[in-house]
């Protein structure tokens, strides 16, 4: 039993007054017998023990009256905490996309909010983490207006820091803390969970359904008709379904419809045929209800084609002009002998291609050009000279050239993870036929990585990023004389989407929660400021000038799939689309019961109650001070029907 007052039980020891002042009354006085009176000795001695019995009886009850109002006042309680000891609960709710579907009970995220509402208690101090916002140290009313509020978010939270938020907030805080993390657990990794050091409750939200359709990705084949073909990826996941509808419109305007069909956990491709447009503002929509319904739409944009500028300094290479066409590129040649250095810093792409020496002042040229975001390909002459080649190299502080290599080498290894290779190829390529070298050159340079590799590992094709920029160095001639490289398959794909990359272009669509970027190929003033916006809303991205072009970069922002508009005050640049990101449609939740080792529960509205039964208090003032009350009348009954 614990007291709220403590200090009010010093009173006890005042009960001694009570007990001394009995003690006097009771005292013993001589009495001498008269022998007229001889005959009532026995009635009085009689007479003397009941008065003392009723004596000790009221000075029983008065004790058990003072000593039960004095634990009255003390306030004695049951309970597993002192009742001066602050209880706080941490709640983090997953309110990601994937929470927005029917439960048993209802939407998942509402009824858990409710429930959270239903069983507050107002002696607790509530912290609640969300994927987008931190609330800490709220009310029971305070909070009960913020989950009100909350809806679903695109942004997501791993657990690993959920777990290290909760840390941090128990060792900043004295109370006595209890935690509870409540989420569908979709596509969680135990790992998350292996350094678990503070206690915490678990709550797994489930989807009532267990089938899926969505649109997984989209993209455009141009078979040079009037026509574009728009190849939509559905993923099903669940059993196999039929007649499913699907739309395209342009905006709001309804293009095409049709259905198809889909197997079980498969994936089917619907194909739409359009007219090529100048500007295109698609949204395909699938008119079926299953597990999630944000995944059933899609957007996609498609602008009118930016070309981006390519210029070529040293011999002519008609490789080249077969990549880069005029459809996509303004390809410009110039000789060694004759260079316009004007017109360097207007390109997206200069190709530096078998000069036997690099001018000083075109090295200087090309590096105010790379700090302003231009980028460079270098492929070497079978007689370059070397010193002025490491002229170059010193320049952009990127390393050296050590020499010439006469040995014949096979190229033979691709580097299918890096940016410029990644889903170019359907499945990786082995025992191609392989091209190869007669000479190369022998390099040491700083922070390089490898596109193309020769068969003993070292770089053919190799990228260096500079601070604003990308610097690629092809290690031989490609001649016809030296290599068969420019007859390899792998010529197209590596030199142009070196010419692509050059320019950020804007994609089809982007991710919600990526490291998105987008150039516009424009001439800014320093200080102009872009932003994004569509009907809703409007934010400023991360942005970077450079001489010709500007570099727009969203990751945070947006958070909400639709369309946007790039603009320059009023003046709309560009269109673009965002999606929600592709892994909160999967059907995949961790059994957390295996992954922490303790009992999970599936009910918020039970695992607050118990941590509220866990603080409940068990006043017992009441009871002495009924108690105090019984020993009071008692003690009148005494005083009136006890004769002694």
């Amino acid at each position: 039993m614990l007291f709220k007052h403590p200090e009010i039980l010093y009173f006890l020891g005042l009960l001694i007054i009570p007990v001394l002042v009995h003690l006097f009354q009771l005292q013993r006085f001589v009495k001498v017998p008269f022998t007229n009176v001889a005959f009532l000795q026995k009635l009085v001695l009689q007479t003397r023990k009941s008065s003392q019995i009723k004596k000790w009886l009221i000075l029983t009850t008065r004790l058990l009256l003072l000593t039960a109002l004095i634990l009255a006042f003390a306030q004695p309680y049951f309970s597993n905490h002192a009742i001066n000891k602050k209880k706080k609960i941490f709640i983090y709710l997953d309110n990601s996309l994937s929470t927005n579907t029917k439960g048993e009970k209802g939407n998942l995220l509402q009824i858990a909010s409710q429930e959270i509402i239903e069983n507050l208690s107002e002696s607790v101090t509530y912290s609640l983490l969300t994927n987008n916002n931190f609330y800490k140290n709220k009310t029971a009313a305070d909070l009960k207006t913020i989950l009100l509020k909350v809806s679903n978010t695109s942004k997501n939270i791993s657990f690993k820091d959920v777990l290290l938020k909760i840390s941090t907030e128990n060792k900043t805080t004295n109370s006595l803390s209890k935690n509870i993390i409540i989420s569908d657990f979709q596509n969680s990794n135990k790992d998350e969970f292996s350094n678990l050091n503070v206690p915490v409750s678990f709550v797994k939200l489930t989807p009532e359904l267990k089938n899926n359709i969505a649109i997984d990705s989209l993209f455009i084949n141009d078979n040079g008709s009037s026509n574009f073909n728009i190849n939509i990826l559905i993923n099903n996941q669940g059993k196999a379904q039929k007649n499913i509808p699907i739309s395209i419109s342009n905006n709001i305007k309804l293009i095409n419809k049709q259905t198809f069909s889909i197997e079980e956990n498969q994936i089917k491709k619907v194909v739409f045929s359009i007219v090529k447009p100048i500007n295109f503002l698609g949204k395909i929509d699938l008119n079926f209800s299953d597990t999630y319904s944000f995944d059933n739409s899609f957007y996609f944009t498609i602008n009118t084609s930016t070309k981006i500028n390519v210029l070529t300094i040293g011999e002519p290479a008609n490789f080249l002009n077969r990549i880069y066409t005029k459809d996509e590129f303004n390809l410009t040649t110039l000789n060694s002998k004759n260079i316009n250095y004007n017109l360097i810093p207007k390109q997206n792409l200069i190709i530096l291609n078998e000069l036997v020496s690099i001018p000083q002042t075109l090295t200087n040229i090309l590096i105010d050009y790379a700090n302003k975001g231009g980028n460079i390909v270098v492929i070497p002459n079978k007689n370059l000279a070397i010193s002025s080649y490491n002229q170059l190299f010193n320049s952009f502080k990127i390393g050296k050239l050590l020499s010439k290599k006469k040995d014949s080498l096979k190229i033979t290894d691709i580097n299918y993870n890096h940016p410029l290779l990644k889903n170019v190829f359907e499945k990786k390529v082995q025992n191609f036929q392989y091209p190869f070298v007669k000479e190369s050159f022998v390099t040491q340079l700083n922070n390089a990585s490898n596109l193309i590799s020769f068969e003993n590992k070292k770089g053919f094709i190799k990228q260096i990023n500079l601070s604003n920029s990308t610097f690629y160095w092809v290690a031989a001639p490609l001649t016809k004389e030296n290599s068969n490289f420019i007859n390899s398959p792998l010529i197209v794909p590596t030199f142009y989407n070196i010419g692509k990359q050059s320019l950020q272009l804007s994609e089809l669509y982007y991710t919600i929660g990526n490291n998105n970027s987008i150039d516009i190929n424009k001439q800014f003033g320093k200080d102009e400021i872009l932003t994004i916006s569509n009907s809703e809303n409007s934010f400023i991205p991360l942005q970077q000038t450079f001489q010709n072009k500007i570099r727009i970069t969203t990751k945070s922002k947006p958070l909400k799939a639709g369309f946007y508009n790039i603009k320059q005050q009023e003046n709309i640049l560009k269109n673009i689309a965002y999606n929600y990101p592709k892994t909160e449609s999967y059907l995949n939740f961790l059994g957390i019961s295996s992954a922490t080792n303790q009992t999970i529960s599936t009910s918020v509205k039970n695992t607050l109650e118990d941590i509220n039964n866990e603080n409940k208090i068990q006043w017992l003032w009441k009871w002495f001070l009924a108690l105090a009350i019984v020993s009071l009348l008692i003690e009148i009954l005494i005083l009136k029907f006890f004769k002694p």
